[in-house]
């Protein structure tokens, strides 16, 4: 008699759950390019090229695809998420050239006012950027979504159950690029007078929705009275073509969404949890420059959408991919999906100390 041989993650290959995890790593969390981790196995008189790498990521990521579809799924049921996207390129064979494609990015982050659910950072790729994709993504999200400025989230508006909020930060951003380029002193106050609400927030942080409701209105709501009133006065004396105007037309027109956080203690004041895990796919871009295909574009995706949620909830992404391709291939009940994602509970000796 002998025995069956051991279900491999690679239908007939070698390598093991470590492996692939450490390739997935160093590609997606490292920004490692595949040709050069080839290089780096060649060093250690070990031949492995591009190509196989490539198999070896998407055979993998067969593998985490349920989990990446459950953790969307856990993500998109809260009723508080922050919105963005970011442009990836993707090889468009026969143009010779690239093509741009995009990472809608999705996030939640409820430790501010001490919510019960886990952070998390969800990606999902798309080949452009047109407004039916926020739109279909959030198809059965009903809550707060924190935005930026891009026109294509106010379709969402229209929509039951969702409450924009628009950002500060963007806001702010622009005040500060007129101050950097032509020192103005309106632009200047208008830093000074948000960081005034900043501050404000620091002041709250952790603390219960109810409580960082009560400590805006008392202080935050006079502020923001105060620079509605400023900001429409000075739009009236500045050159209607300048940058400042701008400045300040992007804030006033967006104040409604603005001032969300008045009215309501899980607010924030910005899309910054979004802005944060997006910054990795920026320096990702930066070294493996783009995506093969569309379907590599999907795999950057999944992989991103656990390693950010891991890094979120304290949990060493090696270890996690590594322990997770093992469980799959050992049998773990699809109907048990959820034991695997990375806050839970199973997963537990994974956490870093």
């Amino acid at each position: 008699m002998q025995a069956a041989a051991p279900e491999r993650v690679i239908a007939g290959g070698l390598a093991t759950p470590a492996l692939l995890a450490h390739v997935l790593i160093s590609k997606y969390c490292d920004h490692l390019p595949l040709y050069r981790q080839s290089q780096i196995f060649a060093r250690h008189d070990v031949d492995l090229c591009r190509s196989t790498l490539a198999g070896w990521v998407g055979g993998a990521c067969w593998w985490l695809e349920a989990l990446h579809g459950r953790l969307c799924k856990n993500v998109f049921a809260s009723d508080h998420l922050f919105a963005d996207d970011t442009p990836i390129p993707v090889l468009d064979p026969g143009r010779g050239r690239t093509k741009t494609a995009r990472l809608w990015v999705y996030a939640r982050d409820q430790r501010p006012w001490g919510g019960p659910e886990p952070p998390a950072a969800i990606y999902l790729f798309a080949p452009d950027r047109k407004a039916e994709r926020p739109v279909a993504h959030l198809a059965d999200f009903r809550g707060i979504l924190h935005v930026d400025g891009y026109v294509g989230f106010e379709q969402l508006a229209d929509k039951e159950g969702i409450t924009l909020a628009a950002c500060w930060s963007h806001a702010r951003r622009k005040f500060y690029d007129v101050a950097e380029a032509t020192g103005s002193a309106v632009a200047a106050d208008a830093l000074r007078r948000i960081g005034e609400l900043y501050a404000i927030e620091a002041r709250i942080r952790g603390q219960s929705p109810a409580d960082r409701l009560a400590e805006r209105r008392t202080f935050s709501k006079p502020i923001a009275a105060a620079l509605n009133v400023w900001l429409d006065a000075q739009l009236r004396v500045v050159s209607g073509r300048s940058t400042l105007a701008e400045a300040i037309r992007y804030a006033l027109s967006r104040w409604h969404g603005l001032t969300r956080f008045l009215h309501e203690g899980r607010v924030e004041l910005d899309t910054n949890p979004v802005e944060r895990a997006i910054r990795p796919v920026a320096l990702g871009r930066k070294n493996h420059l783009f995506a093969g295909s569309d379907g590599g574009g999907h795999r950057w995706a999944v992989v991103c959408s656990l390693i950010a949620t891991c890094k979120l909830n304290g949990v060493e992404p090696y270890a996690y991919l590594r322990d997770v391709l093992q469980r799959m291939i050992d049998g773990h009940p699809v109907n048990r999906i959820d034991e695997l994602l990375p806050w839970s509970r199973k997963l537990t000796d994974l956490v870093k100390t």
